[in-house]
Order: C-alpha cells, then structure tokens, then sequence
C-alpha cells in the first residue's frame, strides 16, 4: 500500500474534508466533502485515484452538502454506516480499513472514522485541537464526555487527530499531545467538565482560540 492522505479546505467555516486513497490499488475515500465535493474529485484525478466511498462523521450541512455531487461526479457510494452502529462495520479500499466508532455529544449520530493500521483519528466536529465540539445541553455534553473517556481508553496515545474544522493553533495533532494540552480532556470528572463548557467563551482567548 502506498497511502495519499490530504486534509483539504472545503469552505463553510474553516471547514476540513479529507481524501484517504491507495495509490497501488488506485481508489480512494472522501470524507466530510463540504462545500468542495469538485476540489476532492479534482484532487483524487491528479492522484490517479478512484473514489469508490463517501462518508461523513455527522448530519450536519456542513459536512454533507457536497455528497450528492461527489457521488456524482466519481460514481461513488455513500457508506456511511447507519445507527445502531454495527461494530463489525469496515469499509476497505485497497489495502487500507476504515472503522466507525460512535462518539454521540455533538450530535447524536456522530462517528470517528479510525484506521487502525495507521493511527489516524478523523474525529470531525467531536474532538478539535485545543477544544471539543459544541452541545445542546446537558444530556448531550454527558454524552460527549462519556465519548471522550471511551476515546481516551480505547485509541493509543500516538493516535494523530484531525478534525472536521481549523480551529485550533494547528491544522491536527496527536492524542498525546490533546491529553497534555487541550483542557476538556484535564478535566478529572464531568461537573468540571460541563462548568468548562459553561465557561468556555470567556476562557478560550486564554487558550489561543477564536
């Protein structure tokens, strides 16, 4: 397998697609296509990659606008696995496997796409460098507190993160590098995580994000 992985810029606000590709076995995977499904099927041509499968962390427009077209325009699937999630789910193309975990908080249908192989975390609007995303409420930040302990168990340190928006001091970063620096995943228990939460917009200059 020779990879091609590119974080592209696909408009919205700051938003991250990404094309995951095989160059040997020449098909490719897109994910999150945005606002710029043509900039992936322009990139996965120059590659000399098919893209066989679309898929997206989670329902909102932002992420899915551009499917229908990339569908079109590459003849891929959508392949999006539905809920309940089935933890069998794989998606293969070429030599590389895609898997889905569930991480509801965000949203409630929203997934981590995670290549085992290569340690790499598409983690879309869940988990963002220097923050996590946004919730409704309550109930939904349990939840995604909740997602972040079974991330924190279950991905190895070295795991690379990269999200679904530029919104931290770097495009991606590491677990690791999360743990020691990103204060939602500090924090030693939900109270004073739903407090930061509470408190964040006043708290986030301190922290380098916008």
């Amino acid at each position: 397998m020779q990879l091609v992985f590119e974080q592209i810029r696909a408009g919205g606000d700051r938003n991250f697609a990404y094309l995951i590709g095989d160059r040997e076995a020449k098909v490719a995977v897109a994910v999150d296509p945005s606002f710029e499904p043509r900039r992936l099927h322009e990139r996965a041509t120059a590659q000399g990659l098919a893209i066989a499968a679309v898929l997206c962390t989670h329902g909102h427009p932002d992420h899915t606008h551009g499917v229908a077209e990339l569908v079109a325009l590459s003849g891929a699937r959508e392949a999006t696995p539905p809920l309940p999630l089935d933890p069998r789910w794989r998606l293969g193309a070429g030599r590389f496997e895609i898997r889905a975990l569930h991480v509801p908080g965000h949203t409630e249908d929203h997934l981590l796409f995670w290549l085992p192989a290569l340690k790499i975390a598409l983690t879309g609007d869940f988990l963002f460098v220097g923050k996590v995303g946004g919730t409704s409420g309550e109930a939904a930040a349990r939840a995604e507190w909740d997602s972040l302990q079974r991330l924190l168990r279950e991905l190895p340190p070295d795991t690379t993160i990269w999200p679904g928006h530029d919104y931290g001091c770097r495009p991606s970063s590491t677990l690791a590098l999360e743990r020691l620096g990103n204060p939602f995943l500090r924090v030693p228990d939900f109270e004073s995580f739903l407090r930061l939460k509470s408190d964040w917009p006043a708290l986030k200059p301190r922290h380098g994000l916008v």
